[in-house]
């Protein structure tokens, strides 16, 4: 069998039934966690310019609105996990919807940056909770001939959340003119009308969380058999779902054996092997950049020659870039392709994207509609590829590569990597565009992706193809082949 086809060894073939709608329900609830990430990072690429006329803001505190939300979501996701191990994916996935509507409702109402700061913080880290727990919730349910699709599902839905965002924020705009240094005469409040849409798809997550099912995984770590089987049962045919447990069982009990669960497991090799994956994996996936257009799109766009009005409608079709990406990725691609074959050709398709920004900017500066037109299109390319290749396959990979007993853990310390890197990258951005435009920017993403595409090349094992248990047995024997 060849790591890009899926089979399920020696386990029952997956069969049509109410269990496979049951399926589907459960993953439409649980990604309303990964709307309101996507929401919640996209909506400040149009509230911010009415934001930072209100608040009088500079390119530093800019900087710090939006590294504010990025650190809380490290820390957030370090934290999910954690709990996520110890109360459960679905009970952490109802605190975090609560802590998702209660950041909602400070930025909203902030009066100054002295409560806006700690109230993006606050959102940051249901963000980040949710960057984790979701991704772990789904691969633990999923079937493996099904994972992909379904975990990516999540990413999908990011890149949704974002599509909306700037869907939203454009409409507004048109409706009620910002408030900025080039128009002060427009509604200065917009932007609290923007970030306030946030609440509606946290009500949707408490709500729909209370009626879904905890992770079968989790219940058996918990020593809880019958519950696990029982939730097995809802999404799997009696057949596959008593295989499944008996697998699960097995694996579960030599980890009990082994004593894994936390910080001591890194003086074990193979332990520390997939976390340096997950880590590469994690920096690799935001040091292309990606999130600059995702949080600056709109700012970006105007640096490279859109007009201030235009620059929020344009910035939907970069939106739409994404989403179109993801829904290729996930029912083309990614069950399909190895997980690692489709980051690293991810990384060569981005890199080929950012030299052709540089060129531009370089080749046609000033040269109006054409360099504006130009742009445009390269940056909805750049994210194009991305979503199409990396962004469904890091998240993936990353609820993959850990046993389960470190599951929580693994990809709390690899998420907690990739948010650090994230805010790096967002507190950068303003700067490196004052201080050289498009060509510095994308010229120092270009630099990165190329060392983090050969360690990638170099440490990544391929996680496609096998059950979640098999993989474990793989890589605890030292095989991490591609």
């Amino acid at each position: 069998m060849s790591d890009g086809v899926v089979a399920a060894g020696t386990l029952p073939p997956l069969t049509r039934g109410p269990w496979q709608r049951r399926m589907d329900v459960i993953v439409v609830v649980a990604t309303f966690g990964g709307l309101l990430f996507g929401y919640d990072t996209g909506v400040l690429n149009g509230a911010l310019e009415p934001m930072k006329f209100e608040f009088g803001l500079s390119s530093t505190t800019e900087g710090l609105v939006v590294s504010s939300l990025l650190i809380g979501a490290a820390l957030g996701a370090l934290s999910g996990g954690r709990l996520a191990d110890a109360f459960g994916r679905r009970r952490t996935l109802v605190w975090l919807a609560v802590v998702f509507f209660a950041g909602t409702a400070a930025s909203v109402f902030a009066p100054g940056l002295a409560v806006m700061l700690p109230a993006r913080f606050i959102l940051g880290l249901a963000v980040g909770g949710a960057s984790v727990v979701v991704p772990i919730y789904l691969s633990e349910l999923a079937p493996t001939e099904r994972r992909g699709a379904l975990g990516g599902r999540n990413e999908l839905a990011i890149v949704a959340g974002q599509l909306a965002a700037f869907a939203v924020n454009a409409v507004i705009a048109s409706i009620w003119p910002p408030a900025t240094a080039a128009d002060p005469g427009g509604y200065s409040g917009i932007w609290r009308v923007m970030l306030a849409i946030c609440a509606i798809p946290a009500v949707c997550l408490f709500v729909g969380m209370l009626r879904m099912p905890e992770s079968p995984r989790w219940y058996v770590r918990q020593g809880r058999y019958d519950d696990a089987l029982a939730v097995l049962r809802q999404v799997r045919s009696e057949e596959r779902a008593r295989a499944e447990m008996a697998e699960v069982e097995r694996l579960a009990a030599d980890e009990e054996l082994e004593h894994l669960g936390g910080w001591r497991d890194l003086a074990v090799p193979w332990v520390r092997r997939l976390l340096l994956a997950a880590v590469i994996v994690a920096i690799g996936q935001q040091v292309t950049g990606v999130n600059s257009v995702m949080i600056y799109g709109t700012k970006l766009l105007e640096v490279g020659g859109v007009s201030g009005s235009a620059a929020p409608i344009a910035n939907v079709f970069v939106g739409a870039a994404g989403v179109i990406g993801s829904i290729f990725c996930l029912y083309y691609l990614i069950d399909r392709v190895p997980r690692k074959t489709l980051l690293l050709t991810g990384m060569c398709l981005v890199m080929v994207c950012h030299a052709a920004i540089i060129a531009v900017t370089l080749l046609m500066p000033g040269s109006g509609r054409a360099e504006a037109w130009t742009i445009l299109v390269l940056l909805g390319l750049f994210v194009l590829c991305q979503q199409t290749t990396m962004n469904v396959t890091t998240w993936v990979c990353l609820s993959e590569l850990f046993p389960l007993r470190l599951r929580g853990f693994g990809m709390g310390a690899a998420a907690l990597v990739l948010w650090l890197a994230n805010a790096a990258v967002g507190q950068a951005v303003p700067a490196l565009v004052e201080a050289g435009g498009l060509a510095t920017t994308y010229g120092t993403f270009l630099v990165c992706t190329a060392v983090f595409a050969f360690l990638m090349y170099r440490f990544l094992p391929n996680t496609s193809g096998r059950s979640l248990e098999e993989l474990e047995e793989r890589f605890a024997a030292g095989d991490f082949r591609s």
